[in-house]
């Protein structure tokens, strides 16, 4: 029975980190010189099945951003949303992944959004106050173009410096009895709220 407790504490720590997401010794980790995310026009359209849905997922901008991952958070339910997009990284660069560690930045993700914090007294003034923070961090959804690239996303940990390449995209799945569920990225780093997180259609994913 002694060692009994051990073995099911390990196997509830993984399993947490499974459905719940990844965790990392890193997540205070700062990274400086991070460029800005690159964002140009793209046109096209990919065409799947989700959870028994024809879905149309319609490229908006071709996307590439390197970022240091803040929290990752993995969605397992039965909808649409979770079967195109089964994982949301939340992901800083600029000032905000520069000091993220100095500041003491407290991230995390629910409900497909992410929330951030710090202590009532820390200075924000190196990254521009809390728009400053807003504007160079963001919650993103991503939709893996194929099998190889979403064995690479359930990898992608809390602390980790990556690229990725792909599109920001919008989705229109269509339910055998005709109901229609639609979703939009977001095309602007500024913007804050409902909407304003990107979906990724995610083709390349590097570690940097």
């Amino acid at each position: 029975m002694k060692k009994l407790l051990p073995i099911l504490l390990v196997i509830a720590i993984a399993a947490f980190i499974y459905y719940n997401g990844s965790y990392s010794q890193d997540a205070n980790r700062s990274i400086s010189g991070i460029p800005e995310p690159v964002q140009k026009s793209a046109e096209g359209t990919v065409n799947t099945v989700a959870n028994g849905c024809d879905t149309v997922i319609t490229f908006k901008a071709s996307y590439e951003i390197q970022a240091l991952v803040v929290s990752t958070k993995n969605y397992r339910g039965a909808g649409v949303f979770d079967a195109l997009s089964p994982k949301d990284v939340a992901l800083a660069w600029g000032s905000v992944a520069e000091h993220n560690g100095d500041i003491d930045f407290h991230w995390s993700q629910s409900g497909r959004w992410y929330y951030w914090h710090t202590s009532a007294d820390v200075d924000l003034s190196p990254v521009g106050s809390s728009a400053g923070v807003n504007q160079h961090s963001s919650n993103n959804h991503l939709i893996p173009a194929d099998d190889g690239v979403k064995s690479l996303i359930n990898k992608i940990k809390t602390g980790d410096y990556i690229k990725l390449t792909g599109y920001l995209v919008d989705f229109r799945a269509t339910k055998p009895g005709g109901t229609v569920y639609t979703n939009s990225s977001s095309t602007s780093r500024t913007d804050t709220g409902d909407g304003a997180c990107e979906i990724i259609y995610v083709t390349s994913v590097e570690w940097l």
